[in-house]
């Protein structure tokens, strides 16, 4: 039987300000970590030893958050339920050697991370945000979010057969954004500028990640306002989701039967091969030691790794009105019509009939419909970190998301109602 939802219009609200007050993975995770602070959630250090006690809690490493709930009475061997999620888009990431130029502009170094559609930040209006490292040790974050930088087009004059040929953009001369006028480009330049911009003295900065990002807020679109516009979605809208699943699941304290869990990786873009990806140790080390705090055994953490599903949210491809052809002819997903089930027998999704057993059975509790997804034969599948989890850790994981358009583009489409209707799903599936 459904219960009635949690989460409604107001929701997708909230998601919009999350997507716009989180440019990177570390803002991203550092607005989660405020939001599950709100629920009563405390950080725990990876450096210190940690106590079995109930309640919430939730670890930090640079743009990844694990986040868990303990129920008060859990046995060692208490399975989890884990909503998997990744904070990373395709983007223009700042190189070591930030300050360049030529013929009178002044311009900053970018590397292109992971796999934009590079038209789509061309004659953007961009900002810059990230992580500086400072000189005593410790990280501050920083947001430069108005117009700063801009990567303009050539003009039709100078490339008549663009409309004819199709745009054609070399990654390493076309995609260096311009930020101002002058001939004399010094080192140091642009990294003085966000000392200052930040507060911080000079030369307090020893080391960055930067990023670049659009300034244009998320907005609603579309005569009834039932779309949404906005960057980041792949994968932030399911970061928010889940944040929002599990301090609403954690508010069942004593009923839970099992352990609800927040997974939000970084570097799934390029991989997940990293300390803060889902290839790497991290949520593997985080549950262990939750069991072992607890009193529990190897034997104990076998136990509950075996009897523990994780839910793999991400987004995935709506049928494109104008592309309806690069879609299986049987699988249309639509917006606004519920998350997906994402499927491929080739593995590059985890889902599996049990697995979609599991979903339906969440999105029935809730009262949310789903759909299913699958690729069109002739064209590559992408993939997700639920392989990659279910691989690592011999967990049972499935395959979901919100359909969207424009994926990997600076700006993403999808329905203004799906985000509310996956949190729904993904407390139900939280609570058990």
């Amino acid at each position: 039987m459904s219960e009635p939802p949690r989460f409604d219009r107001g929701h997708t609200d909230d998601l919009m300000s999350f997507l716009a007050a989180s440019p990177t993975p570390y803002h991203a995770v550092a607005n989660a970590a405020e939001r599950l602070e709100k629920a009563g959630f405390r950080q725990v250090a990876e450096t210190d030893a940690w106590d079995g006690t109930a309640g919430g809690k939730y670890v930090l490493r640079g743009g990844a958050i694990i986040a868990w709930y303990v129920p008060e009475g859990a046995a060692a061997h208490t399975p989890f339920r884990i909503v998997g999620a990744h904070t990373d888009s395709p983007n223009l990431r700042v190189k070591p050697r930030p300050d360049s130029g030529a013929h009178g502009w002044r311009q900053v170094a970018v590397e292109i991370y992971g796999g934009p559609l590079l038209n789509s930040w061309l004659d953007r209006d961009l900002g810059l945000a990230g992580r500086l490292s400072l000189r005593d040790g410790t990280t501050r974050l920083v947001d430069v979010d108005r117009p700063l930088l801009r990567v303009p087009q050539l003009a039709i004059h100078l490339d008549r057969a663009v409309n004819s040929d199709g745009l054609k953009l070399d990654k390493q001369r076309h995609m260096q954004p311009v930020w101002g006028l002058g001939e004399d480009v010094r080192d140091g330049d642009l990294i003085a500028f966000l000392e200052e911009t930040a507060g911080l003295a000079e030369g307090s900065v020893t080391g960055w990640d930067l990023m670049v990002h659009p300034v244009e807020p998320p907005a609603y679109l579309g005569r009834d306002r039932e779309l949404v516009a906005g960057p980041r979605m792949d994968n932030l809208l399911s970061v928010h989701a889940g944040t929002a699943a599990l301090a609403a699941a954690a508010g069942r304290g004593p009923e839970l039967p099992y352990i609800p869990v927040l997974a939000a990786f970084d570097h799934e873009e390029n991989g997940s091969q990293s300390d803060t990806g889902a290839d790497g140790p991290l949520l593997g080390s985080v549950l262990e030691r939750s069991v072992l705090a607890r009193g529990g055994t190897y034997e104990d953490r076998a136990r509950a790794f075996a009897a523990t599903v994780c839910l793999s949210s991400d987004t995935g491809h709506a049928v494109h009105p104008n592309y309806a052809e690069r879609h299986d002819p049987t699988h249309h997903p639509r917006v606004d019509c519920g998350p997906i089930l994402k499927v491929n027998v080739n593995n590059r999704y985890a889902t599996d009939g049990s697995g979609r057993a599991v979903f339906a059975a969440a999105c029935e509790k809730a009262g949310v419909p789903f759909q299913t997804f699958v690729s069109n034969n002739a064209m590559p599948c992408g993939t997700t970190i639920g392989p990659i989890t279910a691989a690592r850790h011999g967990i049972r994981t499935v395959d979901i998301g919100v359909a969207i358009l424009s994926m990997h583009s600076v700006r993403e489409l999808c329905g203004a109602k799906d985000p509310f209707l996956l949190a729904n799903a993904l407390t139900a599936f939280l609570e058990g």
